[in-house]
């Protein structure tokens, strides 16, 4: 099915500039194409002989901490690193059939078939970036990048009608030590049918902020950075990015509109059309922070969305968060005692230190 994508939050309809066709995968699972073509044709049928996606996933509340954990044990079956001949990302041609049944493609999403959540615990869904499977996200051209935002917004859009998701997660874990098993560009979306507990956190400092001065803390975190200036990596018109003040990675950056809004659905078009360029660009600069001759750096790249409903959802500040786990050349920043038994953060690189880095690291 092709549809006209349009979206309509709080009384506001948008379309979005994309052609969308929607289709199923022979297992039942839903697949749709992100087209910047209009006159794209995506009728290739899935032919695979594939059985119903059976899952396991199940969530399950720790009354300890009072936080919520999905036990998915059909997962242990995924694919895990198939060489590029047998990526089941690519496009299926050459007599090879593979999750995506068209012989090309601009953007795909698809429901996952190895989902951490699923049917009432949530949904799962895998965002291919590109048919090129020796690319990545920074490898895009501006209108490729565009075309992906797109892709997100409409999909947080449509997961905010499914009455078990109240929180929609965009995300891409790039390179092997993040724990990437598939290495074809791509990332992924969660619909979480509770507030993440790191969300529960911001909306608590938030309320307290606002109830300590009668101001924003997202408002008056970004101005803090402008003024200060130190810890700025790049700015834009419509865009601002620095590595913060508290910076819990070694290398890690904040990107936010200069209009604050909660969600992607509420970005203008002028923000739209500028984020290509300002996350392009930050992309490239963390493959340049240990030098020539490094190889690409992992990176987790967050976007933080407010739940759909609740108290304090208009005043989040929607913003993405990138950071590499790699602290220098050949080392990995792990999670040990105090991080993963406590939750405190011990950073080894000064975050005035990673910004000037970023900063030095500018595309020429």
């Amino acid at each position: 099915m092709i549809s006209c994508v349009r979206l309509c939050w709080m009384g506001v309809v948008r379309e979005l500039r994309v052609k969308k066709t929607s289709t199923r995968l022979a297992d039942g699972r839903e697949l749709l194409y992100y087209d910047s073509r209009d006159d794209a044709v995506r009728d290739a049928v899935d032919l695979r002989p594939l059985e119903a996606v059976a899952t396991t996933a199940e969530i399950r509340r720790d009354e300890l901490l009072g936080d919520q954990v999905a036990i998915a044990s059909h997962r242990q079956g995924r694919i895990y690193h198939p060489p590029a001949d047998e990526c089941p990302l690519c496009p299926s041609r050459d007599g090879r059939l593979s999750e995506i049944p068209a012989a090309d493609y601009d953007v795909a999403v698809f429901e996952n078939r190895f989902p951490s959540l699923a049917g009432d615990s949530g949904r799962c869904e895998v965002v291919c970036f590109t048919s090129d499977h020796d690319a990545s996200f920074a490898d895009l051209t501006e209108e490729q990048a565009g075309l992906v935002l797109e892709a997100w917004t409409d999909r947080t859009a449509e997961l905010a009608e499914l009455p078990q998701v109240k929180q929609v997660f965009c995300f891409e874990n790039r390179g092997a030590e993040i724990g990437v098993t598939l290495g074809h560009p791509h990332g992924q979306i969660y619909g979480y049918p509770f507030v993440t507990p790191r969300t529960e956190l911001m909306l608590r400092s938030t309320a307290a902020h606002h109830a300590a001065t009668g101001r924003n803390l997202f408002d008056d975190l970004v101005r803090r950075e402008r003024e200060e200036g130190v810890r700025v990596v790049l700015e834009g018109e419509h865009w601002i990015a620095f590595v913060p003040y508290a910076a819990h990675w070694p290398y890690e950056v904040h990107l936010h509109p200069k209009r604050r809004v909660p969600d992607l659905r509420a970005l203008d078009d002028a923000a739209r059309t500028e984020f290509p360029q300002i996350y392009l660009e930050l992309l490239r600069r963390f493959d340049r922070i240990f030098g020539p001759g490094e190889p690409p750096t992992p990176y987790i790249a967050a976007w933080h969305q407010a739940p759909f409903e609740g108290e304090g959802r208009d005043a989040f500040g929607l913003h993405l968060e990138l950071f590499t786990i790699r602290r220098t050349s050949g080392k990995l920043k792990f999670l040990a005692g105090s991080e993963s038994g406590m939750s405190v953060f011990i950073n080894d690189v000064p975050p005035e230190a990673a910004a000037m880095r970023l900063r030095e690291v500018a595309s020429e």
